[in-house]
């Protein structure tokens, strides 16, 4: 088998992009959230995975919005249940913001059958195979994290 053309991948990453994006916009209206909700908690179970501490400054810095809007954003997901503020037990003066259990399990029952297809999709791949994907997306989202140089 030969490879696909590299712009049949950049078009294949393009539909998948507009199919998550369909999904998460699904998730969010069905579930009271603004897609900003959404990427709010996605970005807090993903620095809880990673073990980074995620204050408002560092979610905010995430979603690109100002201290104003961060307040606002964490408001209304504490309001909804989805998030916890914490005192950091090192130091009083700092807040931290979890994903609380609810929320979490919400996120499960939704896109936990779409994962687990996934996955299983997954064990059709030879190691190597993997290996190249994984290389291909990392380096895919680290380019799409660089701005552009001026040209």
């Amino acid at each position: 088998m030969s490879a696909p053309d590299p712009m049949l991948l950049v078009h294949r990453l393009r539909a998948v992009t507009v199919e998550l994006d369909a999904l998460a916009a699904r998730f969010a209206q069905t579930n009271g959230l603004h897609p900003t909700d959404l990427r709010a908690l996605i970005c807090l179970l993903d620095a809880a995975r990673s073990g980074t501490a995620a204050t408002p400054g560092y979610l905010g810095g995430q979603l690109g919005l100002n201290s104003a809007g961060t307040t606002a954003l964490v408001d209304r997901l504490e309001r909804l249940g989805h998030v916890r503020r914490e005192r950091d037990t090192a130091d009083r003066r700092r807040v931290l913001l979890s994903v609380t259990a609810e929320a979490v399990a919400l996120g499960e029952s939704y896109f936990g059958p779409l994962i687990r297809r996934l996955l299983d999709q997954a064990g059709a791949y030879s190691p190597a195979e993997l290996a190249a994907v994984h290389r291909f997306l990392t380096e895919t989202k680290e380019l799409l994290a660089t701005p552009p140089e001026a040209g």
